[in-house]
This record gives structure tokens, sequence and C-alpha cells, in this order.
């Protein structure tokens, strides 16, 4: 365990080599991880065996990047900060044209939809916002001060480019023979209660994502527990979610197999999900990139102490080695090139969808990023 101080600075000396790296902070967390990678190649992820942290994009056809533990130094701090957005919060206008078309974009994918080509389908845009020559590493603080219940991260290759995010939502998490992720859908302004009214239009959303997770996972898993749905507050938003659980089959469990089979899900993707992709790829007027992809550790150790009593003592010399793969769903996260802010944010679309609160639901879920923008 290093200062923050020193943490930050061996992140900007890293930076200014131009060398890879990632650091953040798991949600609900005090401390902050980080990898920093010794050379500037490009590893992937071939097997879903290798360890480190990746960073996946929204097409699961293309390639994954990893940030290998084998080939980096791993640093870790303790971090407490009060609520600091940016100094001065900045008003961003928004650009009529791309409202008129965000909302032709949603017509189409409505009728889509009334045409049963497929059910639901998640259509987002990016904006591009030019932003003073602040330090990332401050965006990156205001991030981890302001969202303390997302994974927060700042993600960097030279040859790939610079991330961040403050994501609410979990893909999955494997520890040992346990599996579980999180269905979310359904956006409203949160205003000071979680005791809010959801329409039907919201929750048909969740429920696909439900559905769609429960029915790619029976053949990897048993014993699959699918909870009660509830409003949790992310950021100045409130979402649906379910949570579910399993235990993985591990005769036959094969990780790759896992996120081939969830990802992307409906709550980024849509639903039926080929035939969804399909449509946002050809119809979105930019290329997602890692927008809605995932990231998150892979394939860690962890110690889990034993279990020991009286009768036992020996037992308390022992402790369990266990492979924890922890993924998020990039959501609510930006893009930083040449002094521009690139936002990426979107929302699901159903028969029931009204397009101009499309367009609203967007907004809104802009605001996460650019209350730390300046």
């Amino acid at each position: 365990m290093i200062t923050s101080d020193t943490f930050f600075d061996k992140l900007q000396e890293h930076y200014i080599n131009k060398l890879p790296f990632v650091a953040y902070r798991q949600p609900g967390s005090k401390e902050i991880k980080g990898l920093l990678q010794t050379d500037d190649l490009v590893y992937t992820v071939e097997t879903f065996e290798e360890k480190g942290f990746v960073f996946a994009p929204f097409d699961d056809s293309e390639t994954s990047i990893l940030i290998p533990l084998n080939n980096s130094e791993e640093l870790q701090t303790s971090y407490v900060s009060g609520s600091v957005f940016a100094s001065e919060i900045k008003q961003f206008p928004f650009n009529e044209k791309e409202k008129e078309l965000h909302i032709q974009l949603v017509e189409k994918g409505i009728k889509a939809i009334e045409n049963h080509e497929f059910e639901k389908v998640v259509l987002s845009r990016r904006e591009t916002l030019k932003i003073k020559d602040s330090s990332v590493f401050q965006i990156f603080e205001r991030l981890l001060s302001n969202y303390p219940l997302a994974f927060v991260y700042c993600w960097y290759h030279p040859k790939i480019g610079l991330w961040l995010g403050a994501t609410p939502e979990t893909l999955m998490k494997i520890e040992g023979h346990q599996f579980s992720m999180m269905a979310l859908a359904g956006t409203q302004d949160y205003q000071g209660t979680l005791d809010v009214a959801w329409k039907d239009k919201e929750k048909k959303e969740q429920q696909i994502v439900t559905d769609f997770i429960v029915e790619n996972l029976k053949s990897h898993v048993e014993n699959i527990q699918v909870f009660d749905v509830e409003t949790v507050k992310a950021g100045n938003l409130v979402h649906l979610r379910t949570m579910i659980s399993a235990k993985l089959k591990t005769n036959i469990f094969n990780l790759k197999d896992i996120v081939s089979a969830l990802h992307p899900t409906p709550a980024v993707c849509g639903m039926p999900k080929q035939v969804a992709k399909d449509f946002i790829m050809k119809n979105e007027d930019y290329k997602r990139m890692f927008y809605s992809g995932y990231l998150g550790e892979l394939n860690y150790e962890t110690t889990i102490s034993s279990r020991s009593s009286k009768r036992n003592i020996e037992n308390r010399a022992y402790s369990i080695q266990r492979k924890c793969s922890q993924l998020y769903v990039n959501l609510r996260c930006m893009q930083i090139k040449n002094n521009m802010a690139l936002i990426y944010i979107g929302g699901g679309i159903t028969k029931s969808s009204n397009p101009e609160k499309e367009w609203e639901e967007t907004v809104s879920k802009s605001k996460i990023i650019k209350r730390v923008l300046s």
C-alpha cells in the first residue's frame, strides 16, 4: 500500500512516458488499484485464461485488450475524498441537429420493432465537447469522489486511447464456483427518493434483460436464483435492477463461452441480440468502440481464510486460493482526445418508447460525465 500522492505521481509518470496503465476502484471501496504495464505492446485476450485487466469493445467480433498481470507493476492506495465537482459546473448546450438526428434514429428503431425485426434495441449517440487543458487525473479524482457506488476507472494505452468512466452496472462476478450478475434497465431522474413509479415500458425493458440472462445462463450454471426487482440510485439517476446468482457447472465451465453467451446483453444491445446489434452498427452514425463493452479484473487470485474451530486449530493456518473475475459494463464513460471529451450515452427502445423522452433520457445520463468536466 502506498500513499495516494505516490500513486498518482506514478500514474502521471507512466502517462508522460506513453506507457499503458489502468487505475480503478470497485463500488463502495476506499481502495484504488492500478496496473502499470512495463512496455507499450498491445496484449489481447484469446482464451480467457489470461490474468490481468480486460478492456473489451461493444462489438464482440473484435479483440479485447489486456493489461497483463505478469507484465505490469501492481499499485494500491487508500483514497477518501469529499464531493468535488469541477470548480465551475459548466453548462454544455446541446446541438439541435444532434437532437433531431437522435429522434430520427429512435423513430427508425420503433418502426423496426413494429415490423417485428426485434423486440428491443438500445440506441446511443456521442457528444463531442471541448474541455480545458485540465489534468486527466483531476477528472478521474472527481469521478472517484462523486460516484462512490460506481465502478470508476481511468484506462490508457498509447496505441488505443484514453478512457474514463463511472459505471453502475456489473456484467458478471465469478468467485470460485459462484456466479452473480445484474439486470439493469429503466431510467428516471433522481428526485430525492427511491420510492418511484415505473411505467410498463420500463418494467418490460428490464424484464427482457432479466429473461435473456437467465435463458443464456442455463447451460452453464445450476441453482439459478433471481431476486426481486429493486430501484437503485446511480449518480443523478435511478434504475430498475434485478440481481441473479447461480453456481457454475464446474465440469463444463468455460469463461469464454459464458462471456460470449451474455455480451452484449439486451441492456446495451437489444433482443434478439444479433439482429439488434446489426441494426445498431448499420444505423448509429459513429462506432461505439469500447462504449457498452466491458472491463475489469480477469482471473485474479483471491485468498479466503478457512473457518476454524477449537476442535481443529490447525485449520487456522490454511487459506483457500480462488480465481475471481469481476467485469463491468462500460457505461457513463468518455474518451479524451486532443482536449475534447467524447461522451457516449444511450437508452433502451421498445415499441412503447417516446422519441422525445428517449432524447431527454440521454441528456440526463450525459450529466453524470459533464458534471466532472470543466
